[in-house]
């Protein structure tokens, strides 16, 4: 008889020699698969939508202009199963990394090998709320801080595909987009429960009523987790509220408020991660170390429509942040964050031929007051740090795209950036260490796209990236002094194509950069003695290079075939320390393939297959890895877009013990080390949701 590894190997190739699918807009509920048209001169959908949140018609229709890899997922695609992370919500869209360190929602998440030394607080992507930036001004991010419920649909932009949102980093950005009362039940209830003690509830609201929508979202989420001391609870509140003076204006009003607690069980051995991986780290239980802060965001957008050619979009935000942070230290933190985004698009003839133009200017700032203090139990000790940590971010942005041909448009695009990080010491003890650095980048980006048929179409562009450091990197010193760190900046060419024919879908990218001055743990050089490391630049340039793979095959009624498939080729380039190793933290292979059947009625059910097929280096020197693993599941439900809909589904079926991620280090000298996160084990959840 097959062990259960092969067995779970076989059904990955079966699912993945039959589709590589993955696509969300492919996604169903009782009908067969309506995909979308990829026909640029076509006319969106004339169904009413407010003007500041474009329905997902309208929203599919423009980002296919876009020449390189973009993706679309329909919340009604993840809403067929759990939905309690990010990963539950971008398994399938191509060229998206996210593994949760402990089963809840803060994880690694990465585009293309960005921030890919973060297991925590994200960095290298703009996480977005209805294009409004989540990151703190320095560019760190909150997983916590996005309730996949209250989505209409997600937009994910790789790379330099983001420019439209001002983003200039490696990863590009994700940015969810709320429902509206334009698009929104008048009463939606919905409930969830499995192992682990999992309860997840939902009541939400939304209506047009004469020149006013309104669209509102309660969510109250709680598990005990898999492991031991990884209890989390949150409480979200999502509501826009909107107010159409004429046919051609329209404005937004943003409250969201967040409420989240969540103990870090921390990470183990291997071998105590092989003995039992419901354990906790023994130092996160002394530290009773956690993550709890509450949020409060406010924001507006105003769209201004001249003609059918021309408009403005005016975005502006401001959160407010109160961390406390238990883990080496006690971290008490409070941030304000305030930002704006003034897009102006022209999609006048130019020449005689189609042009689309795009110029926006994107300033952010933040201060945070950083209090830390000795760890005693999960409480304050004695005072070690205060600071103030002020971030300004300035983005200037255009684009032209313009149609030499009917079917060939060719894209020009520039950035512009400066970014400042201030750091003030407020506790003199140790001398002051206050510092102050400033940052300049241009980031060119040309494309091409071609219709080759009225549903598909290829592009290839080049582009230049931009990342100037977090406060999480810049605060630590060296001797009493704080880093000085260059930002990250690197060029990537890419190639690709995407559409649909006959019962197939398709979405392909090949994508290689050349990242300069790479910010990645490494051993301090003036100790080399040392093991501890710290965050700097890489002394060579690194290479991040892959494939993005999407394909939908649906062979025969009612059954489809999706899977979503990356190849992460991320490495040093004759490095004077680490000559070309694999940089570590993400799998060279990874595969989520998914075999469903759907009935017209609104039934479906189905397995699927995660498979992380290769060993992951846990450090720079690749002397020490996580095991390639591969996952069973199985999703069954009905769903309707009114009235009742049930969903079950089961996870790790045969209760594999893996790593689901791991940290970074620099060299663990082939030693086991502290630096595994486990997956959760078997688990089975299930949901019921009624639309009025």
């Amino acid at each position: 008889m097959m062990s259960n590894h092969y067995l779970k190997m076989t059904l990955a190739l079966l699912c993945s020699g039959a589709t590589i699918g993955g696509k969300a807009w492919a996604d169903h509920d009782t009908k067969p698969t309506q995909l979308p048209t990829l026909t640029i001169t076509g006319e969106a959908d004339t169904a009413p939508q407010a003007l500041t949140v474009p329905n997902i018609e309208t929203a599919r229709e423009q980002i296919n202009r876009v020449p390189g890899g973009v993706d679309i997922i329909d919340a009604e695609s993840y809403q067929k199963g759990r939905a309690a992370n990010l990963k539950d919500v971008l398994d399938y869209s191509p060229g998206v990394y996210v593994q949760p360190r402990f089963g809840a929602e803060e994880s690694r998440v990465s585009i293309r090998g960005s921030g890919i030394q973060r297991t925590f607080h994200g960095r290298g992507i703009k996480l977005l709320q209805d294009g409004v930036p989540l990151n703190l001004a320095d560019g760190g991010f909150d997983m916590q801080a996005v309730e996949p419920l209250a989505a209409e649909y997600v937009e994910v932009y790789r790379g330099a595909n983001a420019l439209m949102y001002g983003s200039t980093t490696l990863g590009g950005a994700i940015n969810f987009v709320s429902r509206t009362g334009y698009t929104a039940s008048p009463l939606q209830l919905r409930f969830e429960s499995g192992s682990f003690d999992t309860y997840r509830a939902q009541v939400s609201s939304g209506q047009v009523i004469g020149d006013t929508d309104y669209y509102i979202s309660g969510t109250f989420f709680s598990t005990n987790g898999f492991r031991n001391w990884s209890e989390q609870e949150n409480e979200r509140i999502f509501s826009n509220f909107g107010y159409r003076f004429n046919e051609n204006l329209e404005t937004r009003f943003y409250v969201t408020y967040v409420n989240t607690q969540s103990n870090l069980p921390g990470s183990l051995t291997k071998a105590q991660l092989e003995d039992d991986p419901t354990q906790a780290n023994p130092s996160s239980l002394r530290g009773q170390q956690k993550r709890d802060f509450r949020l409060m965001r406010l924001g507006n957008t105003t769209t201004w429509r001249w003609d059918d050619k021309q408009r403005i979009d005016i975005s502006s935000f401001w959160s407010y942040k109160d961390l406390y942070h238990p883990i080496f230290q006690v971290l008490d933190q409070t941030s304000d964050d305030y930002g704006a985004n003034i897009r102006y698009t022209n999609e006048n003839d130019l020449f005689g031929r189609k042009n689309i133009f795009t110029l926006g200017l994107y300033p952010t700032g933040g201060r945070t007051q950083d209090d830390r203090f000795v760890n005693i139990g999960g409480h304050r000790g004695a005072r070690t740090a205060k600071s103030t940590q002020d971030a300004i971010n300035i983005d200037f942005y255009g684009e032209n795209q313009h149609y030499v041909l009917h079917q060939l448009a060719l894209v020009t695009g520039i950035q512009l950036s400066y970014a400042s990080r201030e750091y003030t010491d407020r506790f003199l003890s140790n001398g002051d260490q206050s510092d102050h650095q400033d940052y300049f980048g241009v980031s060119p980006k040309v494309g091409a796209r071609w219709e080759f048929t009225g549903n598909s179409q290829a592009y290839v562009n080049f582009s230049r990236n931009f990342e100037p450091p977090s406060f999480g990197e810049l605060v630590v010193q060296r001797n009493g002094v704080p880093l000085e760190l260059t930002a990250q900046r690197g060029s990537t060419v890419e190639i690709g194509t995407r559409g649909r024919e006959g019962i197939v879908n398709w979405d392909l990218s090949y994508y290689h950069a050349w990242v300069e001055n790479e910010l990645l743990q490494l051993r301090d050089p003036t100790d080399p003695t040392a093991t501890a490391t710290i965050t700097r630049n890489a002394d060579s340039t690194t290479i991040h290079q892959g494939i993005e793979l999407g394909l939908e095959i649906r062979p025969i009624e009612n059954i489809v075939l999706r899977q979503a498939y990356m190849w992460n080729d991320f490495r040093f380039d004759n490095d004077p320390t680490y000559g070309n190793n694999r940089l570590p933290g993400i799998p060279e292979h990874y595969l989520r393939a998914e075999l469903r059947y759907e009935h017209p009625s609104g039934f479906y059910a189905g397995p699927n297959v995660e498979w992380s097929a290769t060993r992951i280096p846990v450090d720079l020197a690749n002397t020490l890895s996580s095991d390639a693993y591969a996952l069973m599941g199985f999703r069954a439900g009905y769903r309707t877009k009114q009235g009742f809909s049930a969903y079950f589904e089961a996870k790790n079926l045969t209760d594999e013990k893996y790593a689901a991620t791991t940290g970074v280090i620099a060299n663990a000298d082939g030693r086991d080390a502290a630096q595994f996160y486990p997956g959760d084990g078997r688990a089975f959840f299930g949901g019921v949701e009624y639309r009025f």
